[in-house]
């Protein structure tokens, strides 16, 4: 099956009978005989050890703080379509990616479509909405949905805050100062930062189009900010409050939210069910009728449904044409030594 030293033979597995996400932290990514192979001293709960890496059976590898990789690695993975993702501890930051996503471009032809019509862009950002706010809002312009969003955001900060027992004066951030925001701007600043840095690596497995985005509009990451947005109510603000109050001594608070956001990432698997999220968008028959344009947002599937979990995680060894698995269904992850490894004390 192999062909020369590095084993770039033509075979693929198509995206759709594929795991979904690897994750690996402090060690080489390198290549020996044609074998993608991981070498670590450990890292958390992967012990160490010489990994064989099943690069054709994973859509997308994330390398996190103390992994290196080889040019050979990135060959191999480029030859056989495999995405590789450079990130910061559990996500928290997202700072190269190879340009591989799914082998078919049938969702990005679909946001594209959606993205250009009027009439389909409002439903599919009501419907973003829907998710967030728990109710349908009215048939209007984007403008006006934002509007309203943003008076809503007015009441669940006020209301996070009490439960949290931290004072809130209003959402305040300065670009040129961002210091000079109170503790619990600061915190939610960061929180956001490391969301949508963990929603662009979910735009890249899913071979979206980042830039365009149906609520954001100017940004060169508009849709990861869309993305984001879904999880501002339910993980950006909590984590940021939480992260807030119980900063340790000593710690800055940009590192304490980061981390406790980080650990929220890996036990409620927020980017499987941002993957789910982009797949219910885009991958539905009903979203390919014309006919069905002027439709209600409430007859749409998931509409009102705010799940609570997404798509299972994958070990290897799994079934991977199963529920989650590849990009056909990407919600899988690939776990060396499950649970994944964290990290140490690297900047994410």
């Amino acid at each position: 099956m192999l062909k020369g030293r590095l084993g770039l033979e033509t075979a693929r597995i198509p995206h759709g009978d594929r795991h979904g996400l690897l994750w690996l932290g402090r060690g080489n990514l390198v290549v020996d005989a044609g074998t993608l192979r991981f070498i670590t001293a450990g890292d958390g709960d992967l012990p160490a050890g010489d990994y064989a890496i099943p690069f054709q059976t994973v859509s997308c590898i994330a390398l996190q703080p103390g992994a290196t990789v080889s040019h050979d690695a990135l060959r191999l993975c480029a030859r056989h379509s495999t995405g590789i993702v450079v990130t910061g501890v559990d996500g928290v930051r997202l700072y190269a990616s190879m340009p591989f996503g799914p082998d078919e471009s049938a969702r990005a032809r679909m946001q594209v479509t959606h993205w250009s019509d009027p009439n389909l862009r409002t439903l599919i950002a009501r419907r973003m909405y829907a998710w967030r706010l728990g109710e349908l809002l009215p048939d209007a312009d984007i403008a006006v949905l934002r509007g309203i969003e943003g008076a809503r955001m007015k009441t669940i900060y006020k209301r996070l805050s009490e439960s949290f027992g931290m004072s809130w004066r209003g959402r305040r951030y300065d670009r040129g100062a961002p210091d000079s925001a109170d503790l619990a701007n600061q915190a939610i600043n960061h929180a956001s930062t490391a969301v949508y840095a963990l929603a662009q690596v979910a735009v890249a497995v899913t071979g979206t189009i980042p830039q365009l985005g149906f609520i954001h509009e100017d940004s060169g990451r508009a849709f990861a900010l869309d993305i984001a947005d879904l999880f501002r109510d339910s993980v950006t603000l909590p984590a940021a409050f939480e992260a807030a109050k119980s900063a340790h001594p000593g710690e800055t608070l940009e590192r304490a939210v980061r981390r406790h956001t980080g650990a929220v990432f890996k036990r409620d698997r927020i980017v499987e069910k941002m993957i789910d999220r982009i797949k219910e968008l885009f991958d539905h028959d009903d979203h390919r009728d014309h006919e069905k344009r002027s439709r209600p947002v409430s007859g749409l599937p998931g509409v009102g449904d705010v799940r609570g979990d997404a798509g299972g995680v994958h070990v290897a060894g799994d079934d991977p044409g199963g529920a989650g698995a590849g990009l056909g269904g990407d919600g899988g992850v690939v776990r060396p030594g499950d649970p994944r490894p964290g990290g140490g004390d690297d900047v994410a």
